[in-house]
């Protein structure tokens, strides 16, 4: 039961990623669109994000998993609250993708990537009250989604 709540885990953290690769065209040129774009001196090699969002999905299903096997814990509406936050970010994540790349629009996907940041901070903040590890491993894809609007907000600006 315990390795099923982990693969359960595991397959909801990545759910955002199949949605970007389904909308995001992929041929020898990688999207046509995207490298039409003008972007900051910092933004990685595109490689760069494929291993990256690999290990930050990751780490987000591990972190869920942890708050699901969380047992000590007795705040049933916390633990609510914090599955919900996790939903929200799921689309928001996917949606993200889908207004960024799938429909061209990165002043769209500015603002869903806002809403996503909030949504996370909440939702970290919810995993901090059922485990403190889980919130930890919630770090990075912080920072992550900061330096990703960052990038996009260049996009906007210098396009």
């Amino acid at each position: 039961m315990t390795f099923l709540r982990f693969l359960f885990a595991m397959f909801l953290s990545f759910l955002p990623g199949l949605v970007g690769v389904v909308v995001t065209p992929i041929s020898t040129g990688g999207n046509l669109w995207y490298n039409t774009l003008n972007v900051s001196s910092l933004t990685p090699a595109g490689w760069v994000f494929s291993v990256v969002w690999i290990v930050l999905y990751s780490l987000i299903g591990l972190a869920l998993f942890m708050v699901i096997q969380q047992k000590q814990f007795d705040g049933k509406y916390e633990k609510k609250n914090a599955y919900v936050l996790f939903a929200i970010n799921l689309v928001l994540n996917a949606l993200w993708s889908f207004s960024f790349f799938g429909a061209q629009a990165p002043e769209a996907a500015l603002v869903i990537l806002t809403a996503l940041i909030i949504t996370v901070l909440f939702m970290a903040r919810a995993f901090f009250k059922i485990s403190r590890t889980a919130f930890w491993l919630i770090v990075p894809y912080i920072l992550w989604l900061m330096f990703a609007f960052y990038l996009n907000g260049m996009i906007i600006y210098l396009n």
